[in-house]
């Protein structure tokens, strides 16, 4: 009798399934049992899998790739339907997958050799455990348990929230006590985290070679799943580390690859208090699971590489408040966009300038990636160097202009696409704040306007002049206007992410905005945090959670206001002199007009001081250099209390430096005398030379500064 004849008379059939040609070649049993003629053939792939259950062809595919990959028999049981889906009988597969010939590099290219025999399904309440894993019952819980687990997993962010859910997975039938995810650090074995197990448990294991006979080790080296029914293959298979696992008192371990990729970067280990036979049922479990193991810890690593990327760009881009203005008060918010990185192309700003007064900037350069929030960091840094050399506010924006043209080409000329991106431009509005007069100079490069609010609360769209943002061209004009806020007047600047978002335009986003600006606050604080909750809701003062989510484009806001509540000052005295090269004994009616502005000071010792101190700055202008000096001296505040600032200006870019001069110099005194008499003093550049300046604080006892 023929093996075919033998095969048939117990309802065994042979088949091949050879899915790079997407044919499958039955015997006549096989066929028969298929639901097709009972007749040998070969047949589409499509044709064949009409007869199977949708669901158990859905499944055959899991433990065949779980047979690829290790080596072994692929079993399953499939329900065999008819045209009209009723199930006619459930069939046992056993096939052996085999690499094409020529393909072994190709692990999608195989061909299965097996057998279909038909089985009869356990009748509902058979209590054999034999048959427990493949009852419909199972079945069905299986597939709501890989539903769960798959859903918690892809909803996991983080390494840590990942290990606990997998912790917490409770397997149907065979769920495992223990669990330790390894990871691979060169050649070494890494434990990225453990559950059921004591703290400290995990110490012979980290950092264990990956040659060594364990095996999680060979799972990393081989990419092939392990799996160690009982403590005796345990301890036949890895008898040197088996030392190390019973100590921990399982009976069954599964060893599987955590495959990302097509790379293995780490294993699985689950532990088992009970005994497990590893069915093939079971391992496509396991391996079902592995697989959605190491796709939530892959994504949980770059989800923490990008916060922790978007951390380190907040921390070295976020805007920050410079010092206290004198009477006034500045407040500040910033909110980047939802997702992704949090930071984005919106900027504010707060610099000192060298004539001892403010700049304040707002800003967006356009999109909302990295490369704005780069090109956004060296705009500012750009800006604060311009402010800094001294530069009015129209000369500020043209030079950053032509700095971000810059900029922008050589961007485009690195980008390496087809078509380069396209180069970007940013809107800027620049305002030098003079606290003393309550003077903002304007300079606005494509910016929204401000908004002023008068004291009882009206608030009046501020209309300046402005040239294009900057980029577009290398060389603009950003002509400046002047705003005056009498006190108690606050203005308002903010990017356009505060005006738009909502699907407003300009004019209905002020609209939106202006009953909160009109709405009567004493804190500053109070009134940013409004603006924002008016287009988002609540927030804090860099949020980053569920209004940044909701967030359709970046928002900076910018609000200052000119105290009110002041003792009326006396004026202040000022007087202005220039020492010119030719004329050094006008050096000594610029010490004379310090004694004049002082003669009314509380402390002739300080006046003393002031004089010399003013001598040697004046001296040593024209001494160093070949240009004139320009003194400005100020006294300002009540009497008893008031501040005297001397300038002396040049137009040397050449800074002083400090000395130690010796007993018998005749110079090299100046600097160290300011350090001594001084109570504030330094050395500011300007856009063309240079100020050094000093202050000194009237005291009402005489002798004490």
């Amino acid at each position: 009798m023929r093996t075919e004849e033998v095969l048939a008379a117990i309802a065994t059939g042979l088949w091949r399934w050879d899915n790079a040609a997407g044919t499958v070649t039955l015997d006549a049993e096989a066929a028969r049992l298929i639901g097709l003629p009972p007749e040998p053939g070969s047949y589409r792939e499509s044709a064949v899998r009409s007869r199977f259950h949708p669901v158990d062809w859905n499944e055959i595919y899991g433990v065949v790739n779980l047979a690829v990959a290790e080596g072994s028999l692929a079993e399953a049981r499939l329900r065999i339907v008819d045209e009209r889906g009723q199930v006619l009988r459930t069939v046992r597969s056993r096939s052996k997958p085999v690499h094409r010939t020529g393909e072994e590099d190709d692990s999608e290219a195989y061909v299965l050799y097996g057998t279909l025999q038909e089985v009869a399904e356990p009748q509902p309440g058979a209590t054999d455990a034999a048959h427990t894993p493949i009852t419909g019952d199972w079945r069905r819980s299986r597939e709501a348990f890989l539903l769960d687990a798959g859903r918690a997993l892809a909803e996991a962010r983080s390494t840590a929230e990942v290990l606990r859910v997998a912790g917490s997975l409770s397997m149907p039938g065979f769920s495992p006590d223990g669990l330790a995810v390894f990871g691979a650090a060169g050649e070494r074995l890494t434990i990225i985290g453990h559950h059921g197990h004591s703290m400290g448990d995990e110490e012979p294991f980290t950092d264990m070679p990956l040659d060594t006979d364990y095996p999680a080790a060979e799972v990393v080296r081989t990419g092939r799943a392990i799996y160690l029914p009982s403590p005796d293959e345990y301890r036949r298979r890895y008898p040197t580390t088996w030392p190390l696992a019973r100590r921990f008192g399982r009976q069954s371990w599964a060893f599987l690859p955590l495959v990302s990729s097509g790379r293995t970067m780490g294993a699985w280990m689950a532990e088992f208090q009970h005994p497990v036979a590893f069915s093939p049922d079971e391992r496509a479990v396991l391996s079902t699971v592995a697989r959605m193991l190491a796709q939530a810890l892959a994504r949980a690593g770059v989800a923490e590489t990008e916060r922790e990327l978007s951390l380190g760009l907040q921390r070295s881009m976020m805007p920050t408040l410079g010092p206290e203005i004198p009477g006034m008060t500045v407040a500040a918010r910033y909110v980047p966009t939802g997702g992704g990185l949090q930071v984005g192309g919106d900027w504010y700003d707060m610099i000192p300038l060298p004539n001892g007064r403010i700049a304040l900037v707002i800003g967006d350069v356009q999109g909302h990636d990295v490369r704005a929030a780069g090109l956004m960091g060296q705009l500012r840094i750009a800006l604060r160097a311009y402010a800094s050399e001294g530069h009015r506010p129209d000369a500020v924006l043209a030079r950053a202009s032509r700095f971000l043209s810059g900029l922008t080409d050589a961007y485009e000329s690195v980008e390496g696409d087809e078509e380069p991106a396209a180069p970007r431009f940013a809107t800027c509005l620049y305002a030098e704040v003079d606290p003393e007069a309550g003077t903002l100079d304007i300079a606005r490069a494509g910016h929204p306007d401000p908004v002023v609010i008068s004291a009882d609360g009206t608030a009046v769209i501020r209309q300046t002049a402005g040239g294009l943002p900057l980029g577009i061209e290398a060389d603009s004009d950003y002509p400046t206007t002047r705003v005056v806020l009498e006190p108690g007047e606050t203005i308002m600047l903010c990017t356009d992410g505060l005006i738009e978002t909502g699907g407003h335009d300009m004019a209905t986003g002020w609209s939106r905005l202006r009953p909160v600006l009109e709405k009567p606050v004493e804190d500053l604080e109070q009134l940013a945090d409004s603006l924002v909750q008016a287009v988002h809701g609540p927030t804090s003062h860099y949020t980053t959670g569920p209004l940044a989510d909701r967030r359709e484009d970046d928002i900076a806001v910018l609000v200052l206001r000119r105290e009110s509540a002041r003792a009326p000052e006396t004026p202040p005295r000022r007087s202005v002199l220039t020492i010119a090269q030719a004329e050094p004994e006008r050096i000594s009616v610029g010490r004379q007009l310090v004694r004049e502005l002082l003669h009314d000071w509380s402390d002739p010792e300080q006046v003393d001081s002031a004089v010399l101190m003013v001598s040697e700055m004046a001296t040593n202008v024209l001494v160093h250099t070949d240009g004139d000096a320009l003194m400005v001296a100020e006294v300002s505040g009540e009497q008893g209390g008031r501040r005297l600032r001397v300038e002396v200006a040049d137009a040397s870019d050449e800074l002083p430096h400090k000395r130690r001069p010796g007993e018998m110099a005749s110079s090299g005194r100046g600097l160290v005398l300011m350090e001594m008499l001084a109570d504030a003093w330094g050395v500011d550049p300007r856009g063309e030379g240079k100020s050094i300046w000093f202050e000194l604080y009237e005291s009402d006892e005489p002798g004490v500064s």
